[in-house]
């Protein structure tokens, strides 16, 4: 028994050490695999299968059985043939004969029907011309949604089979997609450098019994930093570095091109190493990618760095303004967008820091997913602090700074901060439980109970012992004694009382209390009963 227990623990270490290898295997990562998204493509494949992409190339056209072709013969008699080609690969042309066009492209074909009419035809002019399409069969295996084959038209290329398909595996290879033609011949195609790049080579016109095969990509080259299109992109032997950086559409413009550095493994793949290449040297010399290769194009620094901060509110002129950095400071830009207007409250004027420090705090996360009948006190108060701290706000004094000329509450600001200047408010807002709750008109010389008085009272469910007043610059909240003083924008919040249980509840809970009672009782009864 102990030995098989050895076995099975053997086998289930090999599982989770080769299932983790495999879930730390890197995956493309470029936007176009959403096009394969395998959705439903029923009236995708049906477009498809009469779609055209233009004029035919008559060099590139092959011809087939089921290909049918239109002869027009214009002399003194005109004369007209639509011509099918049949199973054998020939076509019946009357007062001709048969002639031999499967394997032939449509140029060859156009010849070999206009050499054979002059032969029996003098001084006419003959047209020839591809009337219809083929259909042709394919099919589509390797690492894919689903493996099939598909009916398509004769002028379909790889693209198409892809987009009729059931779609792709996060793993499928794009890059280096194999298709064996009916005899035996293989090609490699880079389906994703004609989706970027519209190289029409790399998507092929289909042929009759063509069969793509889709590999799993088990080697990348990562791209990261200042390219258009970073990711992780399929390793394809024998192409340079400037080619996939081409193909991920390039270096954007802050980009440091003085040093381009390629992280690569060792022969032996059990270390790293970093090369450093110029971009010019790059797209001048053929530099080749390796595979797991890790291509890094780092930024400028401060080039084009845009520093702004935005004003809103109760100033002359709000809007964005451009600031120097760690010079410029908050009088500069309240003075640069022409002062307060006169019903500016500096009291609740506000600046906040977009780029703030959103650090994961894990004692917060920890504290929420609790109920709160079993946080302790000190819990519960860190909960209640953090869920009321406001995430970028800076600390500013708005009056030290304007009123009292304070330097020290005068900001350096950065790059992103939003300054608000609100309009002033005149009143004292009361909710909860009064019997009128709203604004009342701000009073100096009045306190709490004034103006819980002008709102019309306490309401009947109000506790009117646990009164708070959250103050409008701060957000605090303290309990209505210990306020001396009230401030325009201060809400004044009177709590409701717990509503009584339901008639019903207290019904069926009388029940059950009696119904136990009467237990005890008659049990009681009757071990008295037995007992004489």
């Amino acid at each position: 028994m102990s030995k098989l227990l050895l076995n099975i623990k053997v086998i289930l270490i090999f599982l989770f050490s080769f299932t983790s290898k495999n879930l730390a295997q890197p995956l493309p990562s470029y936007p176009e695999r959403t096009l394969f998204d395998g959705k439903d493509t029923t009236f995708l494949s049906l477009s498809l299968l009469e779609s055209s992409e233009g004029p035919i190339i008559p060099q590139e056209y092959f011809l087939g059985p089921g290909d049918i072709l239109f002869v027009s013969i214009s002399g003194i008699q005109e004369r007209s043939f639509s011509l099918k080609i049949n199973p054998d690969g020939n076509v019946y042309i009357p007062q001709v004969g048969v002639l031999e066009l499967s394997g032939r492209n449509l140029k060859e074909a156009k010849d070999i029907i206009k050499e054979r009419l002059l032969r029996s035809f003098k001084d006419v002019e003959i047209y020839v011309t591809l009337q219809n399409f083929r259909r042709i069969k394919v099919s589509l295996i390797g690492n894919v949604m689903k493996v099939g084959n598909f009916i398509i038209s004769a002028n379909a290329r790889l693209l198409d089979v892809f987009l009729m398909s059931k779609g792709i595996t996060p793993s499928s290879d794009l890059r280096n997609i194999k298709i064996i033609s009916r005899n035996g011949q293989e090609k490699k195609y880079d389906l994703l450098r004609f989706i970027r790049l519209a190289d029409i080579s790399q998507n092929p016109k289909m042929m009759d019994g063509d069969i793509v095969v889709v590999d799993k990509s088990e080697r990348y080259v990562s791209l990261m930093g200042h390219i258009k299109y970073a990711g992780n992109y399929e390793f394809k032997p024998n192409e340079t570095i400037s080619e996939i950086l081409d193909l991920a559409g390039g270096l954007m413009f802050k980009a440091f091109k003085d040093s381009i550095e390629i992280i690569r493994f060792t022969d032996d793949g059990k270390s790293q190493f970093s090369i450093y290449y110029s971009y010019e040297y790059i797209q001048n010399n053929k530099v080749f990618t390796k595979p797991n290769d890790i291509i890094i194009v780092r930024e400028i620094p401060d080039y084009f760095d845009i520093q702004y901060v935005t004003v809103t509110g109760e100033v002359k002129y709000p809007g964005v303004y451009k600031i120097k950095k760690d010079v410029t400071r908050l009088s500069d830009i309240i003075k640069e967008a022409g002062g307060f207007l006169e019903k500016a409250s500096l009291v609740n004027s506000t600046v906040y820091r977009t780029l703030a420090d959103t650090t994961y705090d894990p004692e917060y996360e920890r504290i929420k997913s609790i109920p709160r009948s079993e946080m302790t006190d000190d819990e519960y108060d860190y909960l209640k602090a953090k869920s009321r701290l406001k995430v970028g706000r800076v600390v500013v004094d708005f009056e030290n700074v304007f009123l009292k000329n304070d330097k020290e509450d005068d900001i350096i600001l950065r790059s992103g901060d939003l300054i608000n200047v609100p309009e002033e408010k005149d009143y004292v807002t009361l909710i909860g439980q009064v019997v009128n709750p709203g604004n009342v008109p701000y009073k100096k010389h009045m306190k709490v109970e004034d103006y819980i008085n002008l709102s019309g009272g306490f309401g009947w469910r109000a506790v009117e012992g646990d009164v708070r007043v959250i103050r409008s610059s701060t957000g605090e909240w303290i309990e209505a004694d210990d306020v001396e003083k009230l401030y325009p924008g201060d809400i004044i919040w009177v709590p409701e009382k717990s509503p009584p249980p339901k008639f019903w509840d207290v019904f069926t809970t009388s029940l059950q209390v009696i119904g136990q009672i009467a237990s005890v009782i008659a049990a009681t009864v009757a071990v008295i009963v037995a007992t004489r």
